[in-house]
């Protein structure tokens, strides 16, 4: 998907990271401040590549944990009854399970859903597959900054 071609890459916009460090390509399915689903195709020209593992390339299982995280922070600061939160960032990950990888040429999918919010605390679901390959479950979760014409949700 082009990054100005949908309606759904206008939420994309809201990760504050640049391209390189991106892991959704694009957003497949929004609830507004509920839940998602995105896509990520491993290239394999990405520069970490070469030294992870530079003869079985795979992404590292950290990486599949922010690619859940960039998830759930777009689903976040697309909810309609809470403005959203500068200086969003995955600050907790609990019960990670890394089951699986994404090798060069495959593209996964990434569900988030929220599960919790509380003021700038924002708790999420997320997984990750490839097919019907689960590389991934955890929780994490995200804080920002609470502002006074932010007050949060509960």
């Amino acid at each position: 998907m082009n990054e100005t071609s949908s309606p759904l890459a206008s939420a994309l916009a809201l990760l504050p990271h640049g391209k390189e460090f991106r892991f959704l390509d694009d957003i497949v399915a929004l609830v507004p401040g509920r839940s998602g689903l995105g896509r990520y195709t491993l290239r394999g020209d990405e520069r970490f590549l070469k030294g992870h593992f530079p003869a079985d390339p795979i992404l590292p299982g950290v990486l599949l944990l922010e690619a859940g995280a960039q998830l759930a922070g777009i689903i976040a600061q697309t909810d309609p009854d809470v403005a959203p939160l500068p200086g969003l960032r995955l600050t907790a990950v609990r019960s990670a399970k890394i089951l699986g990888t994404i090798r060069p040429g495959e593209t996964m999918l990434i569900n988030a859903s929220i599960t919790g919010r509380f003021a700038a605390l924002v708790q999420a679901h997320v997984e990750a597959s490839v097919g019907d390959r689960t590389l991934m479950i955890s929780d994490v979760a995200l804080s920002g900054v609470q502002t006074e014409t932010n007050p949060g949700g509960a």
